[in-house]
């Protein structure tokens, strides 16, 4: 009767003993893929921190670079709206980040003697300002992307709502770009003295219904 009860507890025990060798076996293992896990959370932390220390290097980089550029572009354009409205005008660049992304606002500063006046290009003398505003940008971009864009600065009415006392301005000032940056220009303009201004001008004219090219 004893021997029954005893075997049937050294079964049980055996079969518990076997479960309790797994599990420690089990427990074993995944003790060690911690240690693992806690390692190599340690040199990601590590390498984390480099990166950390990276980005900051080069968004220190960027921003310095980033301000080089703006400077460039803003001279440039001061120096055209200065020269065709004759007038102590400024392009000011500000750049705004917004989730980590960078964008830029266009503002033009108007000096009237001891007055500083800055509005929004569309609120600065009317379109004739945005007009010379985007032709200006585009000579800039051209000229100070690197590498620099090569081919011709093509124009579709640049001054279409510049005074007629600035215009002569305007012509001026797409010859002596084309001159110093050795850049050709190619304009449709229904103005006919930037027209005449070209070195080639071709002209088109309903006639009739039909369109009628003229070289000049």
């Amino acid at each position: 009767m004893y021997e029954n009860e005893i075997a049937k507890l050294e079964n049980v025990f055996k079969r518990e003993y076997n479960t309790f060798s797994r599990l420690k076996g089990e427990l074993n293992k995944l003790m060690e893929l911690k240690k693992n896990t806690e390692e190599d959370i340690k040199l990601y932390e590590i390498e984390d921190e480099k990166l950390q220390h990276i980005k900051i290097i080069f968004q220190a980089t960027s921003e310095q670079a980033r301000g080089e550029a703006i400077k460039q572009i803003e001279y440039v354009v001061s120096q055209c709206l200065q020269y065709i409205f004759e007038t102590d005008i400024n392009c000011i660049i500000e750049v705004i980040e917004k989730n980590n992304v960078p964008s830029a606002e266009v503002l033009i500063e108007s000096n009237y003697g001891n007055y500083r006046v800055v509005t929004s290009p569309k609120e600065s003398r009317g379109g004739g300002v945005v007009d010379i505003l985007s032709l200006s940008l585009r000579i800039a971009m051209l000229e100070l992307i690197r590498p620099k864009i090569q081919g011709p600065l093509i124009l579709d009415e640049p001054a279409k709502h510049v005074s007629e006392d600035f215009i002569v301005n305007v012509g001026t000032f797409l010859k002596e770009t084309s001159r110093t940056f050795d850049r050709q220009v190619i304009m449709v303009t229904h103005n006919n003295y930037l027209s005449e201004l070209a070195d080639k001008s071709i002209q088109v004219a309903m006639i009739n219904g039909k369109s009628c090219v003229n070289t000049v």
